[in-house]
């Protein structure tokens, strides 16, 4: 043995792993010929200190040097697997088992792997075979049940889950397996039931106590989540997934709280990066206090956290990153988070159906739209298979009447621009209709959800209930047709659909895009959403005759009134300006707007965002302008949420977005008298705002190319009396045009519907 070995052996049975490392690596640059239990030895010591880079690589050597050793590419695929290189890991584990066929290891790892890939079919496959061998092995057992419930065979799965927890009664993961597979169920109870015997059998074992509040999550019931874990502090009130599920459950209705513990598990876990990244996303998502910093705050740390460590591999720590870079218009670090295929892909296929709406302002070109579309598609078809495994009880159909029972579903059927939009149908409910609503609103009531209330046949107002047990609540109602007005929006249930509760089902208001399920029948359209492209939907059009929403006297009110001068008038320069959401900028239209501002000497532009008081927002947004030529010192920012409408009276043209466009911040704009420039384009999310200018008669202002937008932006600045005829006429415009009469309105989308169900 050389020196070089006899070191690595003695520093091995002193259990100095990182000398021997050292010595094993010298050794092997010596001379790469060693016999394969040096390589061996190295690839163990590397993947026990985690240095899983450094084990591929030199695996990858070893492999060169000897290529029929089974043991050094059942090695190289467990590295791979760590880094979630997942293909490679396979590729690696398949050869390991061919040079070895009789060798369980790398069988088992392969088998895990083709878990990772979620391909339920072959894992089945390759560990039947292993069960063959070793039928009272729990491991394999409990695998197998993994396996069987990535393909839908759940009855099959919770069998093979029972036989490994009987098997072994110390394994936490199978009793875990168990409990979560009866929970995605809805079998709360079951799942309830499960972790007292496990408790019973592991006292005190802190994943069985915290699956415990998972579980009551997971079926909607918050509060009873939350009370049950602040009745554990007393015991374990230094553990930090304690604070971290108290964290992400308060943040269901109490961010402020929520943070506080968030941040707790942090501070007793700093390396957790599940913890760090939930809190980013609850400061992100904070409204309560100063938000200015709490989106300065989830920036920072996700740029120390997230961005500085490297390589990010979890499909919800990259949503979270994109929504906060987003958020402060990093545009810049927005690839690291994936191309628009890929992640959009990993966004799908892991039930993240709220981050494909932030693909919405990434699309560029045409083969983006269609595969936004599958992105959808996908989302759907797991979701569909999901709720096709508990389906709901239907109840004996109703006796015929006459009334056509039409629902309504949105969690934002109150002080919301959903809830303000779809007003008009509550204040004139056509007689032919009864009218049922469902909200799983978490606050509290507020005036107009008890105008609806009141005028609605039935309000179900749920706050803790799961998908499957609302979906069975609407089916009881045997509904004609179930409208969801919230898409995958906070605190709505997008996936009740797929449960199809009603005979007939579509969508409206809430999701300005398909949602992906083949459940919903149809996409509420007016002509000038509807695309013009045939195949951007994939729902049925159910056709409104002219607009595609009313103007709710909620929200659309005498005051504040419109300055009757545009500010052009008293401050002798244009002011441009948005109050879009920043989830709808990219650098594009962020560029765009800066050669209007070039194009119009001496303006203004004005963010109305709360994310103005965002040091970074401003400081990317700023920095956009001043590499097209534009000082920083013409760029106003007003860090408002809620009190915003008042001003648009320093604002005298608003620039929409592109390709999302602004819907309820376009009608605010022209309601306050600033005339909106907008660029329509082919997707249901790209002419919200046409629909809107068409429907008042100013197609003047709807662009088609980005160089139409700059003229249309730039000749309106230059022309004050046009800006304050439009400024002194607009909100009479808007109050005659269809989005303004809103009986009218409510009657033709009664008569729609009725025309649809008919037609069925």
């Amino acid at each position: 043995m050389s020196d070089r070995l006899a070191a690595a052996q003695a520093a091995l049975n002193a259990g100095r792993t990182a000398e021997a490392i050292e010595h094993l690596t010298a050794a092997l640059e010596e001379n790469p010929a060693r016999p394969v239990a040096v390589y061996r030895a190295l690839l163990l010591q590397l993947y026990r200190a985690g240095r899983f880079e450094d084990g591929v690589r030199w695996a990858e050597q070893a492999r060169r040097q000897l290529p029929r050793e089974s043991d050094l590419a059942n090695l190289h695929g467990v590295m791979l697997r760590r880094l979630n290189r997942l293909e490679a890991a396979l590729a690696a584990l398949d050869e390991a088992v061919r040079l070895a066929p009789k060798d369980d290891a790398p069988q088992v790892n392969r088998c895990n792997v083709l878990l990772d890939l979620r391909q339920g079919a072959k894992a089945e496959e390759g560990l039947t075979r292993l069960i063959r061998q070793q039928p009272r092995n729990a491991e394999l057992q409990r695998q197998l049940g993994r396996a069987l419930m990535l393909q839908g065979k759940t009855d099959q799965a919770l069998v093979r889950l029972r036989q490994a927890v009987a098997l072994q009664k110390t394994s936490i993961d199978a009793w875990l397996d168990l409990s979560g597979a009866l929970s995605e169920q809805h079998r709360t109870k079951q799942a309830e039931d499960v972790l007292d015997k496990a408790l019973a059998a592991n006292p005190g074992e802190p994943r069985l106590v915290e699956a415990r509040a998972i579980v009551l999550r997971r079926a909607g019931q918050f509060r009873a989540a939350a009370a049950y874990l602040e009745s554990l502090l007393a015991q374990y009130g230094q553990a930090a997934w304690l604070h971290y599920q108290l964290g992400v459950t308060l943040g269901e209705y109490d961010r402020p709280t929520g943070n506080l513990h968030l941040r707790r598990a942090v501070e007793l876990a700093p390396d957790n990066q599940e913890y760090l990244v939930a809190l980013v996303e609850s400061l992100e998502r904070t409204r309560a206090g100063d938000e200015g910093a709490n989106i300065e705050e989830a920036y920072q740390l996700a740029k120390a956290g997230l961005i500085h460590a490297g390589e990010i591999r979890d499909s919800g720590a990259k949503k979270i990153l994109y929504e906060v870079l987003q958020r402060v218009a990093d545009f810049d670090a927005l690839p690291m988070v994936g191309d628009f295929r890929t992640r959009g892909r990993a966004w799908a296929e892991s039930g993240r159906h709220a981050a494909l709406m932030k693909q919405l302002s990434a699309v560029e070109a045409p083969e983006d739209r269609e595969e936004l579309l599958e992105q959808h598609r996908i989302w759907g078809r797991k979701v569909e298979a999901r709720a096709a495994e508990t389906p709901l009880r239907r109840p004996k159909p109703r006796a015929g009447d006459g009334r056509i029972r039409l629902g309504l579903m949105s969690s934002d059927l109150r002080r919301h621009p959903v809830g303000y939009f779809a007003m008009p149908l509550f204040e004139q409910v056509d007689p032919r209709f009864d009218l049922y609503c469902y909200s799983y609103y978490q606050g509290a009531e507020d005036e107009v959800q008890r105008a609806m209330a009141a005028r609605a046949t039935a309000f179900r107002w749920n706050p803790e209930i799961g998908p499957r047990e609302a979906a069975q609540v609407i089916a009881d109602d045997q509904l004609d047709l179930l409208i969801e007005l919230g898409g995958s929006t906070f605190m709505n249930k997008l996936d009740v659909m797929a449960y199809r509760p009603a005979a007939k089902q579509a969508s409206w208001l809430g999701y300005p895009h398909s949602a992906g399920l083949s459940t919903i029948d149809y996409l509420v359209v007016d002509p000038y959403v509807m695309p013009e492209k045939p195949g951007l939907i994939s729902e049925q059009p159910l056709m409104l005759p002219h607009a595609w929403y009313p103007l709710g006297a909620f929200h659309f009110r005498p005051e504040p009134a419109a300055a009757p001068q545009p500010p052009v008038a008293r401050n002798g320069y244009v002011t441009f300006g948005t109050a879009n959401n920043p989830q709808k900028y990219n650098a594009q239209v962020v560029a765009t707007w800066a050669r209007v501002m070039r194009e119009t000497p001496n303006s203004r532009f004005l963010f109305i965002r709360p994310e103005g008081a965002a040091p970074s927002f401003r400081r990317h947004l700023c920095a956009i302008f001043e590499a097209a030529g534009v000082a920083a010192d013409r760029i106003l920012f007003e860090p408002v949420r809620g009190a915003h409408l008042p001003h648009y009276n320093r604002m005298d043209i608003s620039l929409d977005c592109f390709p999302q466009t602004g819907g309820t911040t376009t009608c605010e704009s022209l309601w306050m008298g600033a005339p909106c420039v907008t660029l329509v384009g082919d997707g249901v999310f790209e002419r919200l705002s046409y629909s809107t200018l068409m429907n008042l008669g100013l197609p003047e202002l709807c662009a088609r190319s980005v160089d139409d937008y700059v003229a249309i932006a730039a000749g309106l600045a230059a022309d004050p009396a046009r800006i304050a005829e439009l400024r002194a006429s607009l909100r009479g415009r808007m109050q005659a045009s269809p989005l303004g009469q809103t009986d009218a309105w409510a009657r033709d989308f009664y008569a729609a519907v009725a025309r649809t169900l008919e037609a069925a």
